[in-house]
């Protein structure tokens, strides 16, 4: 190693830009605004070819090899496009000289690419003399642009300076040589920027070669040590090293520093960070590098320095795809000094990658991962090199498992958490994801485990959101967006953010429905969910709805019923089953037969779900929950009784005969207080179905047939449109006009009640209460219920409040969803 340094080495920046950073005047002089919006003395800028320009080089090569004579053109149109670039971005004094330059490239490229013609063959050393010309050209741009800006600054081609050794493994600098050289070269540097080409160098002789793949990242390294540079900025197409592969993981986070180590292993493992072997230089000298996003430059990126502060446990995820698992087993391995070494000298010397090993504490096997196209060649030479053992039964067998994946997590901090190893297997468990293998060094920075390919991103996904992701992150589906959904929705609007920020609640709406159509979304927002809905085009589909809902990156997944329907409720079991939590205040899955309502509350215990049902009755109010902490506590409910209609309370609190029963029900339907057909409130049923439920929570195997309903619908009236019955109805005013002044007479008020006796009797109808008594003071649409219990016999205990609108129901689901969260995040 060797230690280098430079005079005034401690102002030198530098700063690389990729191909998508230059690939245009505009993207130029984008980055040009940023190097002079960025502080930092001396700086020293390294530049890729304008993107896709390389490729086009390469083609140019392949072309004239093949003795296709369309390579010609395709120069050409090469040579325009840096032209074309040159003329928009340069001032007419620059661009000539330009011009000239590019001109007299082209010549000798196309003298090259003619000798490739003639031959139908390329040298390495023709192939990298020409493919460098793009980093030439960027360099001259870009230092052109900068001089006619007013920056004093110089072009610096890397050969002149930078020489290294190309090898088939390995790119190897001749460091004390390179030093020596930049030295020489910054000596007579009279300016404070240089622009460098990026990808290229020189060999020991003198001749033109490339750094290869991952060149430009590796050379801004590299002059970083030469210059002895405090920092080092990559400025690429992403705002810094992320949490995941955005693309697989839409959560994934951008990590505001990550080590040289966690860096290093990420990268290994596919993710986009700069290549490990690039690096090294750096981390060899301790420069700070960052990754940063030249379209968004305000962002500040991700700081790859030499240990993060960050107490994070792990810090990313990434996934190699295109792998092969093997798997050498046999019990003539065990205690067999030299299996492994004569495995894996085997594989080496068919130039076989082993990319993860992992062996069980038996020694009776040995499986690693390699990738896909080496199985067939790593077989065959296992099989050669264990002949015999396989002949004597020594080894058993040799298995390959194709199609796999390797997911890895990577942390520094994985050492001090305990649990990690937990966590991560337990996200994959959960996610019902099949380990094939695991591996994790002495380090405990990486935890590896093999897995089939089609699982690939629903793991990434899973062990993501069980890391980064609140426990309650809750992905939500909508049913029925009219005036309680659309209300909750509305509501949820408001207050997602605050949540989010505040109690760490993350809601996402990705799926609403109505009765013909759905909008899917990732739920980023519902701004505008109104008109997603009217102008979705997908059609109404609960299979496809719910696939969506139950997301494999959420970890939770809850489904709002606001309908009345009794068809959907058929689908809560199979809901429960698959893993969505239930909320709703829909009544007919509790009121209906009692088998179902067995059914479900046993499918909800044995999948471990929550069905939370509380606006059932009393809209907002708590009236279950309530009865269920009496009941819970051990308290013995001896009667429940309760004005449970919102409209009928309604009725019978505004009705004092001055008015006709007819014209007022008419009235209040008109406003919208009842259903749209009022017969389904007057008829009581409404009352019956939450009686059913109060009644089934104290433990009573009632259905509803058995409850006594009063209607207030006469024979009579049941058949018929809703407009005959307004009309008819007025043969009824005279029956209630009698019942209420009677009532009145004793000084006493008509109410509409449930009640619920000790005998386990079940009745609704119209009772008349004296008014000193609790039910003959509500107001308005108020429900009210009273239960009297042991402990609560001499004055019952009430619940009252307004029980009906859809801004009090919407709210109780609301409230359902939070406790719901509670439940979660405990």
């Amino acid at each position: 190693m060797f230690g280098y340094t430079v005079a005034m080495s401690s102002q030198w920046v530098v700063h690389k830009f990729g191909g998508t950073s230059l690939a245009d005047a505009a993207r130029f002089r984008q980055a040009a605004a940023i190097l002079r919006a960025e502080e930092g003395g001396r700086t020293a800028v390294v530049v890729s070819a304008m993107s896709k320009v390389t490729d086009a080089l390469i083609e140019l090569i392949e072309l004239a090899q093949a003795r296709d004579d369309s390579y010609p053109v395709l120069a050409e149109k090469l040579k325009a496009r840096h032209l074309k670039t040159g003329e928009a971005l340069l001032p007419s004094d620059r661009r000539q000289s330009f011009s000239d330059l590019l001109e007299s490239d082209f010549k000798d490229i196309g003298e090259l690419l003619r000798g490739v013609y003639l031959s139908r063959t390329c040298s390495d050393r023709t192939l990298d003399l020409i493919t460098g010309h793009g980093e030439l050209w960027s360099a001259q741009l870009l230092n052109a642009h900068l001089n006619a800006e007013g920056v004093n600054s110089t072009c610096l081609d890397a050969r002149r300076v930078l020489t290294v050794d190309p090898s088939q493994l390995a790119i190897t600098v001749d460091w004390p040589r390179s030093q020596t050289q930049t030295e020489q070269w910054l000596a007579d540097l009279t300016t404070d920027w240089v622009v460098v080409t990026g990808f290229i160098a020189s060999t020991p002789d003198g001749i033109a070669t490339t750094l290869k793949r991952n060149g430009s990242d590796f050379s801004a390294s590299i002059f970083g040590k030469l210059l002895g540079a405090r920092a080092i900025t990559i400025w690429t197409d992403v705002d810094g090293v992320l949490s995941a592969d955005p693309r697989l993981v839409p959560d994934a986070v951008v990590l505001d520093e990550v080590s040289y180590q966690e860096a290093t292993e990420l990268a290994y493992f596919g993710a986009k960070v700069v290549h490990p072997s690039t690096m090294a230089p750096a981390i060899e000298n301790r420069i700070p590098i960052w990754i940063r996003n030249t379209f968004n430059a305000g962002h500040p990126g991700t700081k790859i320095h030499e240990r993060s502060r960050s107490s994070e446990p792990v810090k990313g995820f990434a996934t190699v795809d295109g792998m092969s698992l093997i798997n050498v087993e046999g019990t003539g391995m065990m205690g067999v000094p030299g299996v492994a070494s004569r495995l894996f000298g085997a594989l080496r010397e068919v130039g076989v990658s082993v990319v993860m090993i992992s062996q069980a504490s038996s020694e009776q096997s040995i499986c690693f991962a390699i990738p896909k196209a080496q199985t067939g060649l790593a077989r065959s030479s296992l099989e050669r090199a264990f002949f015999a053992e396989l002949h004597h039964s020594q080894i058993q067998m040799i298995d390959v498992t194709p199609d796999c994946s390797i997911l890895a997590a990577v942390g520094d901090n994985m050492v001090d958490h305990p649990g990690v190893a937990g966590k991560f297997l337990g996200a994959l468990g959960k996610a019902q994801i099949n380990i094939r293998a695991i591996a994790q060094g002495s380090s405990e920075r990486n935890i590896s485990a093999v897995i089939d390919q089609p699982d690939s991103q629903r793991a990434l996904r899973a062990v993501h959101s069980a890391f980064y992701l609140s426990k309650q992150t809750i992905s939500i589906g909508i049913l029925g967006p009219g005036l309680i959904g659309g209300t909750l929705l509305d509501q949820l609007h408001a207050q997602a953010e605050r949540l989010k920020h505040q109690l760490n609640i993350d809601l996402r709406v990705r799926g609403i429905v109505n009765s013909r159509r759905m909008f899917l979304s990732e739920g980023r927002s519902l701004e505008n969910w109104r008109r997603s809905i009217e102008e979705s085009v997908t059609s109404l589909d609960l299979g496809k709805f719910a696939d969506h809902v139950q997301a494999d990156h959420l970890p939770h997944a809850v489904i709002i019923d606001c309908t009345s329907s009794a068809e959907l409720t058929a689908h809560y079991p199979g809901w429960l089953k698959r893993g969505f939590h239930i909320i709703t205040p829909n009544k007919k899955a509790n009121s209906g037969p009692l088998e179902f309502y067995r059914e479900l509350r046993s499918v909800a215990r044995e999948a471990n779900r929550h069905y939370l049902y509380e606006t059932t009755v009393g809209a907002g109010l708590p009236v279950i929950n309530t009865l269920r902490d009496l009941v819970q506590t051990g308290d013995e409910v001896r009667k429940i009784e309760g004005v449970l209609s919102g409209t009928l309370s309604y009725i019978f609190n505004t009705y004092d005969g001055s008015t006709p029963f007819s014209a007022l029900v008419r009235d209040v339907q008109q406003k919208g207080y009842t259903e749209p057909d009022p017969r389904d409130d007057l008829s009581g049923m409404d009352v019956a179905r939450k009686l059913v439920i109060l009644a089934r929570e104290i433990g009573l195997d009632l259905e509803l047939d058995a409850v006594r309903v009063q209607s207030l619908v006469p024979d009579s009236l049941r058949a018929g449109s809703v407009a005959e019955f307004l009309v008819r109805l007025r043969e009824q005013d005279g029956v209630i006009r009698e019942m209420v002044q009677t009532a009145q007479e004793r000084g006493e008020v008509l109410r509409y009640v449930g009640v619920i006796a000790a005998t386990g009797e079940c009745s609704v109808g119209l009772q008349s209460y004296p008014h000193a008594h609790a039910f003959a003071g509500t107001t308005g649409s108020d429900n009210i219920v009273a239960f009297t219990t042991a402990r609560y016999h001499t004055q019952s205990l009430v619940v009252r409040g307004p029980g009906a609108g859809s801004d009090v129901t919407a709210g109780g689901l609301f409230a359902d969803l939070l406790r719901l969260a509670s439940y979660l995040g405990a």
